[in-house]
């Protein structure tokens, strides 16, 4: 219901932008060319495709383990674009330079909500039917469009003319769009394990001994870009700030390959991956062969370690006793709660180190 309306919201607005926007390209102006609106247009496409581009390298990775709130900072970015669409009339003179901007918020709009969609395809996709999900939505969409493009017309209409109307009418609807995309955001309950849902659970864990529900979890989780910076470093939805994952090895100083090539042997024997804890912050590093499985439990054995920051001098041993003793507890639990154990949702683990240990125990590359 929410989606549906944040989208005629998006639609209506985008009948008064769009009519901005042909106004400044000098559509109606006898005095306009079609070469110089054309290379207008045509700069226009250019910076959204290059934008699009850059955005997908920088934070294509993150997409997927963060799909919430992604989808909120997309459509923030569309009403951004809208907006700059209906200011260009106002500054002739910058006029190409902010019909670019808006292009390029666009164009971070596209691969965002995009990629976004496709991960809450995946996620309602209860039967695996994907393809299903996805033409029932696009059908949804393109309802909701063409009801938004009749009010659009309408309201464009009605303010033709009166340019305070046109303003009040698209920034009331802007703060509503933003509020049902809000609303939206927040009814989602994905069962997926990212870097901040797996910190809520484990630490409610180790003091309940309980495991809390997908419903429950997004209730605490944050939807906001910034959000997780306003809170100390003593909340618990920000434990997993402090854990780095998939740390590049050539990166660490000489001690700390000193120190992990004794954990190698004693703390790590076994495992597919090594901890490093500096300056209150634990590093994962992850070996060549680690599988999902290994990568997700790395991960929660760093938050355990962080989480026992500050309450003991033998934090690797008591962190592998706790390992031991409660983590496959844990993951039992998760699975009966309804959570996908299968995988981490994290940035891409692109670094991957390699080690073996002779029968002596001492690390030998």
């Amino acid at each position: 219901m929410w989606d549906t309306l944040q989208g005629l919201s998006t639609y209506i607005r985008s009948m008064l932008s769009t009519q901005a926007l042909l106004g400044a390209i000098g559509v109606g102006e006898k005095s306009a060319t079609v070469i110089g609106a054309t290379f207008q247009w045509f700069l226009r496409d250019l910076t959204g495709m290059l934008g699009g581009i850059l955005f997908t390298f920088y934070q294509g990775s993150n997409l997927d383990s963060n799909a919430k709130m992604w989808r909120l900072v997309a459509d923030f970015m569309n009403d951004l674009g809208m907006l700059m669409d209906l200011v260009s009339p106002l500054f002739p003179s910058a006029f190409v330079a902010i019909l670019c901007l808006g292009s390029l918020s666009r164009a971070f709009t596209g691969v965002a909500s995009g990629a976004t969609r496709a991960a809450l395809t995946q996620h309602f996709a209860l039967e695996n039917n994907a393809a299903d999900i996805s033409a029932k939505e696009g059908s949804q969409e393109t309802m909701a469009t063409m009801i938004g493009m009749a009010l659009g017309m309408l309201l464009a209409h009605i303010t033709r003319g009166h340019p305070i109307a046109v303003w009040v009418s698209f920034l009331s609807l802007t703060m509503f769009h933003m509020y049902a995309n809000y609303k939206a955001v927040r009814c989602l309950s994905l069962n997926t394990l990212n870097n901040e849902r797996s910190s809520i659970l484990l630490q409610y864990f180790m003091q309940n001994d309980k495991v809390l529900s997908p419903e429950e979890v997004s209730r605490r989780e944050h939807v906001f870009p910034l959000w997780a910076s306003w809170h100390g470093s003593s909340n618990v939805e920000s434990l997993h700030r402090h854990v780095y994952v998939a740390v590049k090895v050539s990166s660490l100083k000489h001690s700390d390959m000193m120190e992990l090539s004794r954990s190698a042997s004693t703390h790590y024997k076994r495992a597919k991956y090594l901890l490093l804890e500096r300056k209150g912050v634990v590093h994962v590093i992850n070996h060549k062969e680690a599988t999902p499985a290994d990568i997700l439990q790395s991960y929660l054995h760093a938050l355990v370690l962080a989480n026992l920051m500050g309450k003991t001098q033998s934090l690797h041993a008591e962190s592998r006793v706790w390992m031991d003793g409660h983590y496959p507890v844990f993951i039992a639990k998760l699975k009966s709660a309804g959570w996908a154990t299968e995988r981490l949702l994290s940035p891409s683990i692109v670094w991957r180190a390699d080690w073996v240990c002779s029968p002596s125990d001492e690390k030998i590359n």
